[in-house]
């Protein structure tokens, strides 16, 4: 589509939200509160199939979380709070004033340089002295983003390792605290120092640690049901086997899905 055609696109469906605020007994009904839930399973089927590089299943995702966003956008307007032109115009704003190097006379040639001028702008626009570095990281992330985050943002203000190899030498050392801990807090306290390092050294060796361990996570899935149907074909269920058996198994499903 052209930029035209996008537009005329956009605009259909504000009025079918309109129809179906005014027409359909279930959007009716919907409050923020009633679909919000629903917006963070859009948001989590979005990463699926990001993860999946599945383009037409990206596309599709993208396009229910974008009707959330015009659905709360749409509730807002009917007690004049705001609008989806508001919404538009704000964001356009904020990104105009935090490109002060596109739109301004601020130098940056490197994109770490654009992070640390967005994360200074953003301190200075709340305007605040009680917000802190870390406090725009929202606390509903999982512990892993929210590490991510955390250590980006921090990273922003220049409190951070200059290298991986640096970052490495400290999970060594948690890894020796872990190991010397003795009762179940203790360890539950090291264990995440050391969950905390190696996030660490993962975002400074360019790795997302959140996308890393889901990639693993599906792998997982993929050999342990392989290993299943390997049972099964034996005439056996998983859990009759002892565990060298699954072990042995689940080597073999590993062997046989490396060659499909």
């Amino acid at each position: 589509m052209n930029r035209q055609e996008t537009l005329e696109a956009f605009n259909r469906l504000l009025d079918v939200m309109d129809d179906l605020r005014t027409k359909c007994p279930w959007d009716q009904k919907q409050t923020w509160a009633s679909i919000r839930s629903l917006t963070i399973e859009e948001t989590f089927e979005l990463s699926d199939a990001l993860l999946a590089n599945d383009q037409e299943e990206v596309k599709k995702e993208l396009g229910d979380l974008l009707l959330h966003i015009v659905f709360y956008s749409k509730i807002a307007s009917e007690t004049q709070t705001f609008d989806m032109g508001d919404v538009c115009q704000q964001l356009t704003e904020k990104l105009i004033r935090r490109h002060p190097h596109i739109y301004g006379d601020t130098v940056a040639t490197t994109a770490e340089t654009v992070l640390q001028n967005w994360e200074q702008i953003k301190l200075k626009e709340k305007g605040d002295r009680k917000n802190g570095v870390l406090d725009g990281v929202p606390k509903g992330l999982t512990g892993i983003i929210k590490a991510y985050r955390m250590q980006e943002k921090a990273s922003q203000v220049g409190f951070d390792w200059n290298t991986p190899e640096e970052a490495y030498h400290k999970i060594e050392e948690e890894w020796d605290e872990l190991k010397e801990a003795r009762t179940a807090a203790h360890k539950e306290e090291e264990f995440g120092d050391y969950l905390f390092a190696l996030i660490n050294w993962a975002r400074l060796s360019k790795i997302n640690p959140d996308d890393a361990l889901e990639r693993t996570n599906r792998k997982f899935y993929v050999r342990f049901r392989k290993m299943e149907d390997l049972a099964e074909a034996q005439g056996k269920g998983i859990a009759e086997l002892s565990f060298d058996e699954q072990e042995s198994l689940y080597q073999e499903a590993k062997r046989l899905l490396k060659h499909n």
